[in-house]
């Protein structure tokens, strides 16, 4: 393919799954010689399995301990691997670039305060003026910082404050599809010439309470022992299994890459979301359009990371999809390793499918029994994000020549 001084490529990736923190830990798993190790949490929100957080040293991009402490996960993912990222494209010490650098961020609402919920519906059990009994506790129970530490914004800022990110800032709401339209916004100002360089991601922590219930509240949750993506059975649940973990990508136009010497993991050929009913092969027909651009990779050395979530229906229904629209590419659902990421889904996807393509991966089945094997490096990447209700995106990336 052409090189064009307005093609958007990778030039900075900062990642953290329970796999492990940074770019490093993700390309061993990424070339190894079998599945990656199964990192799963069973016991602490038994019935729902979640893959954890892993170790993390948060003072290595989030120096101050005052910066930390004001945050909660959620924050301190995002601005954690904003850093990994500005880092690994050199730019963490240049101030006018980050002075000038758009930053585009998807997040959900913060963590609520489990605590207060749990007495108002143990109060609420022994009395009847129960809207007299919330006032009471609302007033009084709840700290008056934990609604500033609500605001979906605070992670833009909190990666501002720290990482002097200080150009345009833009944040998404929107579960899975929040994500997709972040990094397509930050693709096409950069396409368009609007932008040079684009900071993008989000960062989700799984390990809550009120995250679960949200989710089993359509009996969305797997349960039980953790299975692989794709042979999740009807019997334990809805199939879903969070994980905590984020990602940010540095974006930039190629002229602007080029003219610093960066270094380029891969192209972004196009990107695009969509959004509406799945129901009559709504979503098939929408899918397989949103598939049209993959369809003249290359045969061999295509790899599609899929980001499933692992409920039922929905990702049986991809499956076949991506199999008959591009029957030749190796498929590797993410979402088995990862777990799923909500708002940082899809740029988890482009991370994971910037790395293999940069280090020429053969990469391994993570669910052997359903995924055939790569026998060419990866030469060219599909990453796909079908959100657990609404919502799909497709990215199709490419290697440098």
């Amino acid at each position: 393919m052409s090189k064009a001084q307005n093609d958007v490529v990778i030039t900075g990736v900062g990642i953290l799954t329970c796999q492990g923190v940074g770019k490093d830990a993700h390309v061993a798993l990424l070339t190894g010689n079998g599945a990656p190790p199964v990192v799963v949490e069973t016991e602490k929100f038994k019935p729902y399995p979640v893959h954890p957080l892993p170790e993390i040293d948060w003072s290595q991009q989030i120096a101050k301990r005052g910066d930390q402490r004001q945050m909660e996960n959620w924050q301190r993912i995002g601005v954690f691997t904003a850093g990994l990222a500005l880092d690994d494209a050199g730019f963490k010490d240049d101030a006018d670039a980050c002075g000038t650098m758009d930053m585009i961020v998807a997040a959900g609402g913060g963590e609520r305060d489990i605590n207060v919920d749990t007495l108002i519906v143990d109060e609420g059990m022994k009395r009847n003026d129960r809207e007299l009994l919330l006032n009471e506790k609302l007033t009084t129970e709840l700290r008056p910082t934990l609604f500033l530490a609500q605001l979906s914004n605070l992670m833009a800022g909190n990666i501002s404050i720290v990482h002097k990110v200080t150009g345009s800032s833009r944040t998404f709401m929107g579960e899975e599809a929040s994500g997709i339209s972040a990094v397509e916004t930050a693709f096409w100002r950069i396409k368009s010439g609007e932008s040079t360089h684009a900071l993008v991601g989000g960062g989700f922590a799984a390990e809550r309470e009120d995250m679960l219930l949200l989710t089993e509240a359509i009996g969305a949750n797997a349960q039980g022992e953790w299975a692989p993506l794709w042979s999740r059975e009807d019997g334990a649940g809805g199939g879903l299994i969070f994980g905590s973990g984020g990602a940010f990508l540095v974006l930039e136009s190629r002229k602007h890459a080029e003219a610093r010497g960066a270094h380029i993991y891969a192209t972004i050929d196009s990107i695009e979301g969509d959004r509406g009913n799945r129901a009559a092969g709504n979503f098939e027909k929408r899918l397989e359009r949103l598939l049209e651009p993959a369809s003249k990779l290359p045969a061999e050395g295509t790899v599609v990371f899929s980001g499933a979530t692992g409920m039922h229906e929905i990702t049986a229904r991809e499956k076949a999809v991506l199999e008959n629209k591009l029957p030749s590419a190796a498929i590797r659902g993410y979402s088995g390793v990862s777990g799923v990421t909500l708002e940082a889904q899809f740029g988890l996807g482009l991370a994971f499918a910037a790395l293999a393509i940069g280090a020429k991966a053969k990469v391994p089945a993570f669910d052997a029994a359903h995924e055939k094997p790569m026998n060419v490096a990866a030469k060219a990447a599909v990453v796909t994000t079908v959100g657990h209700q609404r919502g799909e995106g497709v990215a199709v990336l490419s290697a440098e020549a």
